[in-house]
């Protein structure tokens, strides 16, 4: 694996998946392979769970990390051929071919702008890193993927499924600030791996791009989609149609323990951070079947498997 974007970068997405499970029992044990290897960190928008389980899972395996927070530092120039005469002083070309010197994996997360459709899903911003960097590229989240976020949705799927062939539903939630479709795109692609039922629920007009959604069922009745549901998972996103718009505000579409009560006793998934009593109630929230905090838990063990898959392969390489 020389670049970890989406689930199209691992060759063996089984491996992976176990070896991330062996790291869960035993954090510490290929402790060596990152002695003396350094975990470059740049954030382009703000983090908790990303921020924190990278770090631990780099320092699990020995590595130390460098944190850059962009909007501390220079403004960075992603256009080519341009007269830099604004209040961008570093253009990416130098900024990725410098911190490249200065890191072995070079960790990023991005954020969609939600208004040209068209750059957001070229992946501008990853894709320009890609391009000047000298180092595998990690992606904390991009303009539209957050696929370490789905590897330990898909971990906490595996540890909790009680039937062979689940029944996941992925739920549409209210929100009132306009969020992008990158944590439901990414489930989306690793449920297509996945061997489960997916069912995408949501009001009209808030359908995905049918390159993530194209192997779901898509059911506008949320009672409907939840009934006999083994997992339900929760986010909130804006149209992909009208790109970036706020269609609906719909407070009957917040999960509640009565929608719960339709499923096959489901298991509650979202992946953090979550408005209380507008996506989803205190009771499922706090309830025995909610999974949030383990899912969390995962993002550690998610990301170890990856990075050690980076500098595993980084290694053969010299």
């Amino acid at each position: 694996m020389k670049n970890f974007t989406s689930i199209h970068d691992i060759p063996n997405v089984e491996q992976l998946v176990q070896q991330a499970f062996d790291f869960k029992n035993n954090p510490l044990s290929q402790s060596e392979i990152g002695k003396g290897k350094t975990l470059g960190m740049v954030f382009f928008n703000p983090s908790l769970r990303t921020r924190m389980s990278t770090q631990k899972a780099a320092q699990n395996l020995g590595m130390n990390i460098i944190s850059l927070n962009v909007n501390d530092g220079w403004q960075i120039e992603f256009e080519d051929e341009v007269i830099m005469n604004g209040n961008k002083a570093e253009h990416i070309k130098e900024a990725a071919a410098v911190i490249s010197q200065f890191v072995n994996v070079l960790a990023v997360r991005s954020f969609p702008t939600l208004i040209d459709r068209e750059k957001d899903y070229q992946d501008f911003i990853l894709q320009k890193f890609i391009q000047y960097a000298s180092v595998p590229i990690l992606s904390l989240e991009s303009a539209i993927l957050h696929p370490l976020q789905s590897l330990a949705d898909f971990l906490t799927i595996k540890e909790n499924q009680k039937t062979k062939h689940p029944k996941v539903v992925l739920t549409w939630a209210p929100h009132p600030k306009v969020l992008p479709q990158v944590v439901a795109n990414s489930f989306c692609e690793w449920m297509n791996f996945a061997d489960v039922d997916l069912t995408i629920t949501h009001p009209k007009g808030y359908e995905l791009s049918p390159d993530f959604s194209k192997n779901a069922t898509i059911e506008y009745n949320q009672n409907k989609a939840f009934k006999n549901a083994d997992f339900v998972y929760a986010k909130n996103w804006s149209s992909f149609n009208y790109y970036g718009k706020i269609l609906s505000q719909d407070e009957s579409w917040k999960i509640s323990s009565e929608k719960m009560a339709l499923t096959n006793n489901g298991k509650f998934m979202h992946c953090l951070p979550v408005r209380r009593n507008v996506v989803v109630d205190d009771s499922v929230l706090d309830g025995p079947n909610s999974l949030v905090i383990e899912q969390a838990n995962n993002r550690t063990f998610a990301t170890q498997s990856v990075l050690f898959d980076l500098l595993k392969n980084k290694k053969n390489e010299l």
